[in-house]
C-alpha cells in the first residue's frame, strides 16, 4: 500500500498488485473504491497494477473541500500519484466514469502518457451524446433474458434518480448475468454519494478537451462491451477516432468485461500494452 499527499494535502492510498511493467488503473463509479477492479481479470499476472482509491473512497481520506471531488480537479490527484511512483511516462487505464478522468488527464498532461486504455468509458467530457434511442436499443436487446421483465422497472427507477434501485438494475450492465456477475455487483455496490454527486463537474469545454486529445500521439485503446448501454460500440469508435493513434474494440459482455470475459479482456489489454 502506498500513501501520498495530493496537491491540497489530502492523503490518498494506492494499492499494488502483481508483477511486470506498471499500469495505473483509475476506478470509476463514480465514488467507488478501487476494490471492485480486483486484479482486472488476471491482468496482474502480466502487469504491475497500481490501483488508487480516489479521494473520499476506500482507504483514501475525504478532502476538506468537497468541491475537489470534481473530475476536473481530480486530474491533479492522478498527477500526484505519477510523481509519487516516479514514472516519467505511465500506461494509464480508466474504467467507466474514470475513463473521463483519464481523458482529462491525457488532455492536460499528454507528455506523461505511454499507452492509454479506456474501458467502457464515459464519453461526456468530449461531447459525445448517448441518445435515449441508443440507450433503449441496447436495453431492449436483452429482452429475451429471464430476468429482463422483473428488473426493467428497477433500471427505469434508478435512471430516474432512485439510488435505492441501483443494485437491482445491475443485470443490464453485465453479460451474461450469472452468479459471478451477481456476486461482483453485490460485493462492490457501495460508493460515496458525496463523491458521486460532485464528480461530473469543473470540466473544460468538450471542444477544448477534444482539441487537446487530437494532439496526443501515443496509442489509445477504447474498449466497449457488446451489450453495454453506454458507451455503445458506436460511441467507443467515435471516441477512438479523436486520437491520431486511437483504436476501438468490442469485447463480449457489457460494462465490466474483465468480470464476465476475463481471458479475452486480459489478452486484449496485454497485447495492446506490449505493442
Amino acid at each position: 500500500m502506498i500513501r501520498f499527499a495530493s496537491y491540497d494535502g489530502t492523503v490518498l492510498v494506492c494499492h499494488e498488485r502483481g508483477e511486470g511493467p506498471a499500469l495505473v488503473c483509475l476506478p470509476g463509479g463514480p465514488g467507488r473504491s478501487s476494490r471492485y477492479l480486483g486484479d482486472l481479470g488476471g491482468l496482474s499476472a502480466r502487469r504491475r497494477l497500481f490501483l488508487p482509491d480516489n479521494r473520499g473512497t476506500g482507504e483514501s481520506a475525504a478532502p476538506r473541500d468537497p468541491e475537489t471531488y470534481a473530475m476536473g480537479r481530480m486530474v491533479a490527484d492522478v498527477e500526484a500519484l505519477r510523481v509519487r511512483l516516479g514514472l516519467e511516462r505511465m500506461d494509464l487505464l480508466g474504467h467507466s466514469a474514470a475513463g473521463g478522468l483519464a481523458l482529462l488527464y491525457a488532455a492536460r498532461h499528454p507528455e506523461r502518457i505511454g499507452h492509454l486504455v479506456l474501458v467502457t468509458p464515459t464519453v461526456h467530457p468530449v461531447g459525445i451524446e448517448i441518445t435515449d434511442g441508443q440507450w433503449s436499443a441496447q436495453i431492449e436487446a436483452r429482452a429475451d433474458e429471464s430476468w429482463y421483465e422483473s428488473r426493467l422497472p428497477d433500471l427505469k427507477a434508478w435512471d430516474a434518480g432512485d439510488e435505492s434501485r441501483r443494485l437491482r438494475a445491475q443485470p443490464f450492465f453485465y453479460s451474461p448475468w450469472n452468479e459471478a456477475a451477481e456476486a461482483h455487483a453485490t460485493r462492490f455496490a457501495d460508493r460515496s454519494a458525496e463523491a458521486a454527486k460532485r464528480f461530473h463537474t469543473d470540466m473544460p469545454s468538450a471542444e477544448q478537451t477534444r482539441a487537446n486529445l487530437a494532439k496526443l500521439t501515443t496509442p489509445v485503446l477504447v474498449i466497449a462491451g457488446e451489450h453495454d448501454p453506454g458507451p455503445t460500440p458506436t460511441h467507443a469508435a467515435e471516441l477512438a477516432a479523436i486520437f491520431p493513434q486511437g483504436t476501438s474494440t468490442v469485447l463480449p459482455g457489457a460494462h465490466y468485461p474483465w468480470v464476465t470475459a476475463p481471458n479475452t479482456f486480459t489478452q486484449t489489454v496485454d497485447a495492446f500494452l506490449a505493442d
